[in-house]
């Protein structure tokens, strides 16, 4: 019979806590069969997993847990109680794990092969519309993403199912100032475009074919003027009133999405 972890108080159980209430620096929390299921194919560096016995009585369930086996040093069975006293969500899956978290640094601007298509967060505070924000980037074929000073851990819990797992695959750096980001895109030839309702141009005016950051603010107010002025270019989003604003992560899709088509079929600037 399997060894089961069944108190709250186990110190291991304490340090999954820790971990998804970001207080174990350098780890990571993943809950739930699909995250689990992308930290993998992300190549994410476990430390341990747990599991309940109903994951087992699925063929998904089951296949994850070997495949865990196979990646994690230690995969753990535990009781639901315990399942339920580490869940971050109302339906626990039966399933957490916790890892290194993944490195991130400003050599990812720019040192890909293909043109730089960059998306810049900056103090993006809301960790759902940040994992979105991810998201979308990934779908949209960004090369890579930075989240600024003040900006949502995009390794937390929130973040990581809004994203999906797109956190685990698209090239980060975090933590940087909007001025280092700026200058890091100059220095590389990567053009900075804000996000303004005031902008000349909206954002199919602009040719997205070549080397571009999209700059988006904070949900609450966008960029400020400084920041807007600080860009090389501006762009808006056509709006009927008395609409003023969207969503940041609708936004920066319908951004995107421009982005991809002129690159797609290389039309560049209509």
């Amino acid at each position: 019979m399997k060894e089961i972890i069944t108190s709250r108080k186990n110190p291991l159980i304490q340090r999954v806590r820790a971990a998804r209430d970001g207080r174990e620096a350098g780890l990571i929390f993943v809950e739930g069969v699909r995250l689990c299921e992308e930290a993998m194919r992300g190549r994410v560096d476990f430390e341990f997993a747990l599991y309940t016995t109903a994951l087992e009585e699925n063929a998904r369930g089951a296949r994850l847990v070997e495949e865990l086996r196979g990646v994690c040093p230690r995969v753990l069975l535990v009781s639901d109680d315990v399942i339920e006293s580490v869940s971050d969500t109302k339906t626990p899956q039966g399933v957490v794990a916790v890892a290194r978290r993944p490195e991130t640094s400003s050599g990812v601007i720019g040192c890909v092969d293909e043109t730089p298509l960059v998306v810049v967060m900056h103090r993006a505070n809301n960790p759902s519309n940040a994992g979105a924000m991810l998201r979308v980037a990934e779908a949209a074929g960004a090369t890579a993403a930075v989240s600024t000073k003040g900006s949502t851990d995009l390794f937390s819990p929130k973040a990581l199912r809004g994203s999906m797992g797109s956190a685990f695959r698209v090239p980060l750096w975090t933590g940087a100032s909007l001025e280092d980001a700026l200058r890091v895109c100059a220095e590389r030839g990567v053009r900075t475009v804000g996000t303004s309702v005031s902008a000349s141009k909206t954002h199919t005016e602009i040719d997205w074919t070549t080397p571009r950051a999209i700059v988006v603010g904070p949900e609450a107010g966008g960029l400020t003027e400084e920041e807007i002025r600080a860009t090389d270019e501006r762009v808006r989003i056509p709006m009927r009133a008395p609409v003023e604003s969207l969503n940041v992560a609708v936004a920066l899709a319908i951004i995107l999405y421009e982005a991809a088509r002129q690159r797609s079929f290389g039309e560049g600037k209509k």
